[in-house]
């Protein structure tokens, strides 16, 4: 895990606990079947795993895209893993083209792609 993991999934939950008591951290932890400490030390940016499955419970659980999760631990799901295993070479140069890319440019370029105007 890291600190850019933990500092988000805290300042969500937080945020959400804000209007909503079952967002404490001691019922979030419950509802993605993990101990209160265990999502605490995640919240620090302790160095833990935390499988695709429970990423993914508690990206759900926060409202965050899980594949931004999941990319925050380090992580690429299954599902984009089977799709980039189809078209290797395209998504190695497409990936290696938005390197240099600032962060605005490569956001209109998934809005572009995601709205089907591509």
């Amino acid at each position: 895990m890291n600190t850019t993991l933990g500092n988000t999934v805290r300042k969500k939950r937080e945020a959400l606990y804000r209007n909503d008591k079952s967002f404490s951290l001691r019922q979030v932890a419950a509802r993605i079947d993990v101990q209160p400490s265990y999502l605490s030390r995640i919240e620090r940016g302790e160095p833990l795993s935390l499988s695709e499955d429970k990423a993914i419970a508690l990206a759900k659980e926060l409202s965050i895209d899980q594949n931004v999760m999941l990319a925050m631990m380090g992580k690429v799901s299954k599902k984009l893993q089977a799709i980039i295993r189809r078209h290797p070479d395209a998504f190695a140069k497409l990936i290696k083209s938005l390197e240099k890319k600032k962060e605005h440019e490569v956001l209109e370029i998934v809005r572009v792609v995601r709205d089907g105007k591509w």
